[in-house]
């Protein structure tokens, strides 16, 4: 596959791809991507419309969010709707045909934009790169319908799925999100209360086709002195760094055995998150990125 570069994707000066460059070469070049992505993770990613196939899905997300029998994390009833409705519904399967990931998301009203209702991959398999595929696939089905961002939340304090969204994929976000959804079930959630980031990904982003590629920014913490520190976490250690002209931000490494360890621990984790990321967002810091070891880089300039 030739990539951007090869083909004159060239950003101008906002880090966008320039006017003159057309939204079919774009599209072109993501559904490249994302057919690559899919044979990387040995996968087959379709639309998904039928009952079967969305009563299978359902059961996927239950499984995937640890559910107890008779609540569902996105009834299949929904997933029918949103298919009806000419909205994105994703499945992604492996040689044998047996279900391993799946993703929704539906058309905001009168814009560009598409809104990711949900994803998620069987337990076991996350470093295969199925959901990587997934969102290259909705990448590609939203462009190829004139849309060209993408914006879901997530849970800050989920470093893994922090790192994915806003490193792999090349989003950012800008917004928090106090007790989003309420109150939260089942053993992932263990009743936590649902703070999150709303992420925006700019489809056609100079960033997004780099990391479409496998080519993301890399993300590497710097080192930093005690007179860096901000502050510290509830575990006694900085939490928050200037360095290298950027703030960095520290979450736990595994928040969901956390919870289940500590859930008074994990609770003071929240609380110091949240006043974090309120903090600097209001001072217009921006998350682009996030370090292997679970550091959110936050630096200055623009909307995300």
């Amino acid at each position: 596959m030739l990539s951007a570069k090869d083909r004159g994707l060239r950003p101008d000066h906002t880090g966008q791809m320039s006017p003159q460059q057309s939204l079919v070469v774009i599209t072109e070049q993501a559904r490249a991507a994302a057919l690559v992505a899919a044979e990387s993770a040995r996968v087959r990613v379709s639309d998904e419309g039928s009952l079967a196939g969305l009563l299978e899905i359902e059961q996927l997300f239950n499984t995937v969010w640890l559910l107890p029998p008779g609540e569902s994390a996105m009834p299949s009833e929904l997933l029918r709707s949103i298919s009806h409705a000419g909205c994105n519904v994703t499945a992604a399967r492996d040689q044998t045909g047996r279900l391993v990931g799946a993703a929704a998301a539906i058309v905001t009203p009168k814009s560009a934009s598409m809104y990711s209702l949900i994803a998620g991959v069987l337990p076991g398999i996350s470093d295969r790169g199925v959901g990587f595929a997934l969102k290259q696939h909705q990448r590609a089905w939203g462009l190829a319908r004139d849309l060209t961002e993408m914006t879901w939340t997530f849970d800050p304090l989920v470093s893994r799925n922090a790192r994915f969204n806003l490193s792999k994929l090349g989003a950012c976000a800008s917004e928090y999100a106090i007790d989003f959804y309420g109150p939260m079930q089942g053993d992932m959630n263990a009743n936590d209360e649902s703070d999150r980031l709303v992420a925006v990904w700019p489809l056609t982003s100079a960033e997004s086709v780099a990391c479409s590629e496998n080519r993301p920014t890399p993300v590497d913490r710097p080192s930093h002195s005690p007179s860096d520190v901000l502050r510290e976490g509830p575990d006694g250690d900085p939490v928050l760094v200037a360095a290298a002209d950027s703030l960095w931000c520290r979450v736990p490494t595994d928040i969901v055995a956390l919870r289940a360890q500590n859930s008074q621990l994990a609770a003071e984790w929240r609380r110091s998150i949240r006043s974090i990321f309120t903090d600097v967002f209001a001072s217009g810091q921006i998350a682009r990125g996030v370090s292997r070891d679970g550091w959110y880089r936050l630096s200055p300039g623009g909307t995300a």
